[in-house]
């Protein structure tokens, strides 16, 4: 009788030893990159796509901003990344080199540029005769 109780309190003694160990052992850091997407006028702008690669050129995704032209990409390894935005035929430069580190949230701004390229700008310059 007296072995089955020492089995009992040693075995529950040992459950509580490893529950901690769990609860202490650490969770994997997340990785984020965040921000809003901006139009010329400044304005928030909704609905955009949001491209992220590293810089390396792979581990490519995409998400899309929100109503108040917000986005959030996560799960991302410790790497440098390059981003752009567009939306309805506009893109943004590609903002380069983003540091992530381990564990840290990085928050960036990206303004989409209105440029208008028309077959008279794009043309060759007139010489004179």
């Amino acid at each position: 009788m007296k072995r089955k109780l020492l089995l009992a309190i040693v075995s529950a003694l040992a459950a509580l030893w490893v529950a901690e160990c769990i609860a202490q052992t650490p969770k994997k850091a997340v990785t984020t990159l965040t921000g809003i997407v901006r139009g010329d006028d400044g304005k928030p702008v909704a609905h955009a796509a949001v491209s992220c690669q590293s810089s390396a050129g792979i581990a490519a995704k995409v998400v899309y901003t929100d109503a108040h032209g917000r986005f959030t990409i996560s799960g991302l390894r410790q790497d440098n990344y390059d981003v752009r935005a567009s939306t309805n035929g506009v893109y943004s430069d590609w903002v380069k080199n983003i540091l992530v580190r381990k564990g840290q949230t990085k928050e960036i701004t990206i303004r989409l540029s209105n440029m208008v390229i028309t077959p008279e700008s794009s043309a060759a310059p007139a010489q004179n005769p």
